[in-house]
């Protein structure tokens, strides 16, 4: 049995402590706090014994939370090297610590062990290198709540394979055959949609020595070839690239600091 269902109370206490978080959730939240209160009413006047098993998850969930964000947090300071003093004064610094509260403040992107994982490399990274400014990456913790992992998927298929396909990054990811028309193909359309217009791919161009793009020399379509065929999710023939905040983003986001400090994250 754990603490919280040794301290969770009989159902005869169960309205009390009910009505107790509610009122209090309430207080915090003015805006909602005509809704808490009207919910504490009903369960004062008649109880339920679903509340108390209610709050146990509850309280169960929120402490999941704290105790995902402090492995977090003894995960990054073991990959810092804090007697550097460039970094010891970055981790100090508003700056970072603004970064800090603002991922823990939208922990709930971190749905998964590899979005944390995710986290805890940015911030490693924001505060041992200067790479990227400070709203770039920003941006990159917003990136973690708005994409899926197939997202990333894409993203790390690219990486290092200017020119890549459609089809070949699907193949990359693992991905098996399916129908032009299905779920799975829009679904594909969709994300690459997303990460061409958020500004992390794009189509693969070449560039001069001062990294302007070279125009593309035009394809001209033979008289009575008919209309351009559509072109498909898997297309083979147009190909990507991760834009500079893609490969930002890899840096920051994909790249592991070593540990310079080893610890059990199972120890109580």
């Amino acid at each position: 049995m754990s603490d919280i269902e040794k301290e969770m109370p009989e159902s005869g206490k169960g309205k009390k402590v009910a009505r107790g978080a509610l009122q209090a959730a309430g207080g915090v939240v003015p805006f909602v706090g005509g809704v808490f209160s009207a919910i504490a009413g009903a369960w004062s006047e008649n109880e339920q014994d679903k509340v108390n098993k209610f709050f146990q998850h509850w309280v169960q969930m929120l402490e999941d939370e704290l105790k995902e964000k402090e492995e977090t947090i003894v995960e990054i300071m073991a990959r810092l090297d804090l007697q550097d003093q460039a970094i010891s004064e970055r981790v100090d610094s508003r700056s970072y610590q603004s970064l800090v509260k603002k991922t823990f403040r939208e922990w709930s992107c971190a749905e998964s062990e590899e979005k944390r994982e995710y986290i805890r490399n940015i911030l490693a990274n924001a505060a041992s290198s200067t790479v990227s400014s400070d709203d770039v990456i920003r941006m990159f913790i917003d990136w973690i709540n708005q994409y899926s992992e197939m997202h990333f998927q894409v993203i790390a298929a690219i990486y290092n394979s200017n020119g890549i396909t459609r089809g070949q990054i699907w193949t990359k990811i693992g991905k098996g055959i399916v129908r032009e028309d299905s779920a799975d193909a829009d679904l594909y359309k969709l994300l690459i949609r997303d990460l061409s217009t958020g500004g992390v791919i794009r189509q693969y161009r070449e560039t001069d020595y001062f990294g302007n793009f070279v125009p593309k020399t035009p394809q001209r379509r033979p008289k009575g070839s008919g209309p351009k065929p559509p072109v498909s999710a898997f297309d083979d023939v147009e190909g990507y690239e991760l834009t500079a905040l893609g490969q930002q983003f890899i840096h920051y986001a994909m790249t592991d600091l070593p540990l310079r400090i080893e610890f059990n994250s199972t120890e109580p």
